[in-house]
């Protein structure tokens, strides 16, 4: 059986940047406020998971939200950590 030929490829060059770069600022680090707000909104999504836990039947809107609560101190404490990957 004959041996088939083996072709050469070119080598790959990519095509040249035809646009100028743009140079960002450099952004400074967060403000002290946003820091306290980011810690305040996980330890009070916390804080509402443990009084659900201790005291949520002698609450009244506690316990009218009933499994609720779960959903209240969860989303309080995951838009606090929403809030770390913007914290420089």
């Amino acid at each position: 059986m004959p041996k088939s030929k083996v072709r050469k490829k070119d080598v790959y060059t990519p095509p040249a940047d035809r646009r100028t770069p743009v140079k960002l600022k450099a952004k400074g680090p967060s403000h002290p406020i946003y820091i306290t707000v980011m810690l305040l909104v996980m330890l009070l999504g916390l804080a509402w998971l443990v009084v659900y836990y201790l005291a949520g039947q002698d609450i009244q809107f506690m316990a009218d939200l009933g499994s609720w609560n779960f959903a209240v101190g969860f989303a309080l404490m995951i838009t606090g950590l929403l809030m770390t990957m913007r914290w420089r």
